[in-house]
Formats: C-alpha cells, structure tokens, sequence
C-alpha cells in the first residue's frame, strides 16, 4: 500500500465517522504545495453539505479529529478550506526501513503487457549524427523506464536500407571510389558510404547547374540530370535483383552495418529486434487489397490507391503507386499489422521526430478504419530537433554534428576538464580512460534526455560537462562522493543500519519523503513517455543530499546510531540514484 494511499484511508475513516458514509464520493488528497508546512492536503469543499459548516470551520474539525485518533499525524493546518497534514517523523522512519528492506525499490512487478519501442531506424547511406543520437538515447531510455514499470518491453530498429537514398551513395562509389574500401582507406564502413552520399550530391548539383545555364528550368534540370538517371535505373535494376547491383548494395550495407554496430556499443544503446526494409516495403499490399474490397480505400484512373480522410479533418492520402509500388504508409501498415500478429502487442511506440506527426496521425486512422481496434495503442513519440550554436545541420551537403565524432569529443572534453579540477589524480591511465568515457557520455545522455522530448534542444557540448548545476557529472560526482563515504564507513567497521526510536532531523525526512517519491516518478515518466522526469527526480535528489552532506556530519557524527542511520539513508541515496541514471542509460563511477 502506497503512503497516499495509508493516509486516505485513515482520512476517509476520520471523515465518515464525523459525517456519516460516504456513499462513493472520492476524497481529493494530494501532496501538499512546497510553499505550505504538511505532507499531505485534502480538499474539504465536497464535504460542506455534509459538514454543514464553513470551509475553515470542516477543514479544522477533521483536522482536530484525525490528530488525535491517528497515530501517524503529527499535526495539521487548515488554509481557506484547504486542510494540510503533516506526519511524525517516527512514520517516515518505518517508511524508509521499508523502503531499505525492499529489493529493487521503484521497479514495479511484471503486469504482463508486452510493448515494442522502435527507435534509431537510421539510413544506410550515412553514419548516425546528432539528430540520431536524440533518438536512440530516448528510444532506449523510454524502453528502460518502461521495463521498471513492469512491461515485457521489446527495442525494435528498422534499418532503412533500400530506396534511391541508397543508390545514390552505391552509384557514387561506382563512379569515383576507385575500389576503395573500410580496410584501404582506414575509414569506418558508415563513415566511407557517407563520403559518397555527399560526393553524389557534389556532382548532382553541378549537372543542375551546368543544364540551367543551357537553358533548362530548374525543376526540369533536376529530374534530367545524368547522373539522377543513372540512379534511378539503378534503382529499378535492385528491386529486379540484379546480381551485380545486389552484389554491390549487400557490400556497401555490410560496411554500414558494422560502423552502425561500433557506433551503438559506443553509444550504450542496443535493440532486441531489427527489421530491414528491404524485408518490409512489400508488406500491406494484402491491407490495400482487402481495404479495396470493404471500399475503404479507392482507386484512380491510372492504377494508384488512395484513402480519402477529409472528413477527418486530413486530407487523401496515397496508399500504393499507379505502377503498383510501395510508399511509406504502405510499408507501415504492412510493418504494424505483422509485428501485432508476431508478438500480441499491448502498445508500439515509434520514436520518429516531429517532421512525421501527419504521418503517423494518418497510420492509426488507416488501421482504424479498417477495424483494427489496437491502433488506439499506437503512439508517436515525437521529438524536437537537436540544434547547435552554430545553426542546423544538413546531411547532403556533409555538415552534419558526426555521432562518432561528437562521442570522442565528449569524452576528450571530460578528461580535460577532470583533469583541470584534480578529479583524475592518483588513478592509473586505465582508470582515467573509464572515468573520461563514463563522464563524456554520461553528460551527452544526461543534457539531452533532461529536456522535455517535445521541445526542439539547443544542444552546447562544452556546458554539458559541467561539475556544477543540472548536469550529468554533477549526479555523478555526487554518486561516487557517496560512495567514496561508505568506502570509508567499511574500512571503519561502521555498519549501515537504521534502528528504531531515532529522532531524525528535518532534512532527514525530506530526503526520506523525497525517496518515497521514487517509484510513482518512474510510473508517471513511462506513462509520458519523458526521461526528463527522471532527470529531474535525480537531479533534485543529488542536491538535497549535496546540501545534507555539506551541514551535517556522517562517518564523524558523535551517537553510534545516528552515524548508522547516516551511512544506511547514503546507502539508499546513492542506490536510488544509480538506478534513475541507469534508466537513462548512463554509467555511474565508483570514483571520481
């Protein structure tokens, strides 16, 4: 039973024996606002039929009587109906000898629901960058905090490795790559394909150019420029499979695949499932036809399938080409329909930036409509674009922030300024790359994950690190200065132990109470879907206890039990947030 919970009982029992039954009306508690003296707030105004009296005069009354009939309530006040309850600290001592007692405190039970987070669902004609790395740190982040929820969660990827996107770095190898490969040219497979996409887009333009200045418009250039052409026959000859086009696609993917791979581990992230596009665009071509066949869907004079949702308030959308190719939505549909058939999902939700909100808005009215009651379980997360300093970033013309690139300057970043603060001295260079690594990445993860996943994040590697403020090292550095105190309470021989009859002081008990607070703010971060809430529990809790080491005494304190309790409540403390950094995905050092 949750404490909201012990406290309505022992309200509503109060309540009902001043007042009679209550006959299903559903008392209002809540926690109280910080600006107020109390734990706890009930709301009195649904009482005054029943009360007969003022707002006041109902509030204190109850007040008065479960003051003196519950053992737990230390006091109450009553502010403008409003009737605030404070509890005795010898209750929030009990709780956190609960809460200590509790294995994996915050990690809720198995509830027996199955979902799916897909996330990444990079192209293969390109390394990851700044924009994917958002994405994969929140879609690994959200299956993390959804595992402690008590969901079997699958982390899905859907590798777009097929389209013209693709052929377009292919054609561009085959053309000027001389045979270079990962090996020859001692790049990483994703970083050497990338090159390409940009070299094509270099030519590509300077055809356009070169066909304008002979006359042609702009748009006409665009589609006639040679080297589009040869793209798109090549294309054509993929999804023919073409022995040598196919040879060279599964190739240049393979290279990509295993800088993917190098770029993940360094990441932390991983996924349990991955889908291939070039295994899924066939898909939902039964869903065309049997939406054809309910007149759901209709077709025009030159072959294309289209829904119209106008009376939706969205607009027609295209379901499958004239030539009979597949677009997106079709893909998607085909995608959703097998993966609920595959796994029996309680709920999919796809980790896709912003620029896709009409899309996916369209995706559930489709499956809807065609009597598939499990779309209401589809969710977008939608994301805001990573932005720098500098402005944005564009892929084409190869100015993209690399994810490779920015993770090395990260961690480069972390060992200076460690380094620069004395927290590297005395470790061995073995311990100092550790240290550099889980500090860099930790601060990557932690300033972009603490902001709200649909707000656009102006994204400054070098305030990221900071030891100061609502960053990442900052919860760490408090992290390994806790247990750096138990280190020292074990080599003294003090054990961690919190024992009955102790007089807390008052910073003691908002820690406790704000401990108490840590599994309802895993529940309410997994039902929005936002790692900024645990951020921000996290954050709070390092401070507190920050300000609670540097005024009080632990491992000198004079009373044997108070210095026990101390190094038990820096026990749980330094659990408590190890756990929350791990369901955003960041290391916490033992040393720092």
């Amino acid at each position: 039973m949750t404490i909201e919970q012990t406290i309505l009982n022992a309200v509503t029992a109060t309540v009902e024996k001043l007042y009679g039954p209550l006959d299903g009306l559903q008392l209002q508690l809540q926690k109280t606002r910080k600006e107020f003296t109390g734990d706890y707030t009930l709301v009195v105004f649904p009482l005054l039929k029943r009360s007969r009296k003022s707002p006041d005069a109902t509030a204190a009354e109850i007040g008065e009587a479960l003051a003196a009939e519950c053992p737990i309530v230390e006091s109450t006040n009553t502010i403008k109906g409003f009737l605030n309850i404070s509890l005795k600290a010898d209750f929030w001592l009990d709780e956190y000898r609960r809460m200590a007692a509790t294995e994996r405190f915050g990690i809720a039970p198995s509830n027996g629901k199955t979902v799916m987070v897909e996330y990444s669902s990079p192209n293969t004609n390109k390394p990851l960058h700044l924009g994917h790395v958002r994405n994969n740190l929140l879609g690994y982040s959200v299956a993390q905090i959804l595992e402690a929820c008590g969901y079997r969660v699958i982390k899905a990827n859907l590798v777009n490795d097929r389209g013209i996107h693709i052929c377009k770095s292919m054609l561009a190898w085959q053309l000027y790559g001389g045979g270079e490969t990962p090996e020859s040219s001692g790049l990483k497979g994703d970083h050497l394909v990338g090159k390409y996409y940009v070299e094509f887009d270099k030519h590509y333009k300077a055809e356009v150019k070169a066909l304008v200045e002979q006359g042609m418009s702009e748009e006409e250039a665009k589609k006639e420029a040679p080297i589009m052409q040869q793209a798109r026959v090549m294309l054509q000859k993929w999804e023919a499979h073409d022995p040598e086009v196919y040879g060279l696609w599964e190739m240049m993917n393979g290279w990509v695949y295993e800088g993917f791979d190098a770029t993940y581990k360094a990441m932390g992230v991983g996924f349990d499932k991955v889908y291939y596009e070039s295994q899924t665009y066939l898909l939902g071509k039964d869903i065309v036809t049997e939406g054809l066949e309910k007149g759901i869907f209709y077709r025009r004079e030159d072959g294309s399938v289209w829904i119209d949702l106008t009376a939706d308030g969205l607009d027609e959308k295209l379901l499958l080409r004239g030539d009979g190719t597949s677009v997106y939505m079709t893909q998607d549909l085909g995608t959703a329909l097998s993966r609920q058939r595959e796994e029996s999902l309680n709920g999919i939700i796809y980790v896709v930036g912003n620029e896709q909100n009409y899309h996916f808005q369209v995706l559930k009215l489709v499956l809807k409509k065609m009597g598939y009651e499990w779309s209401d379980d589809i969710f977008h997360l939608s994301y805001g674009m990573v932005e720098l300093p500098e402005g944005k970033m564009k892929s084409r013309e190869g100015t993209v922030v690399d994810a490779d690139d920015l993770i090395e300057a990260m961690v480069t970043t972390a060992r200076e300024m460690s380094e620069e603060l004395g927290k590297l001295d005395g470790m061995s260079p073995e311990e100092q790359d550790k240290i550099a690594h889980i500090v860099g990445l930790g601060a990557l993860k932690y300033f972009i994950l603490k902001v709200d996943p649909k707000k656009t994040m102006l994204f400054n590697p070098r305030e990221s690190i900071d030891f100061n403020g609502n960053t990442g090292p900052f919860i760490q550095y408090t992290y390994a200065r806790i247990r750096s105190v138990l280190r020292k309470a074990a080599e003294a021989g003090i054990e961690a132990i919190a024992g009955e009859g102790l007089k807390l002081i008052p910073e003691e008990v908002e820690i406790i109470k704000y401990l108490a607070d840590f599994p309802q703010t895993v529940l309410q971060a997994g039902a929005n879907y936002s790692p900024s809430i645990i951020g921000a529990y996290v954050y709070d809790l390092a401070k507190m206890y920050n300000s609670y080491y540097h005024d009080h005494s632990i491992l000198r304190e004079e009373r044997e039990d108070v210095r026990s309790f101390r190094v038990a409540l820096s026990t749980t403390v330094a659990e408590i947030i190890g756990r929350g950094m791990a369901l955003m995905g960041i290391e916490v050092p033992e040393r720092m």
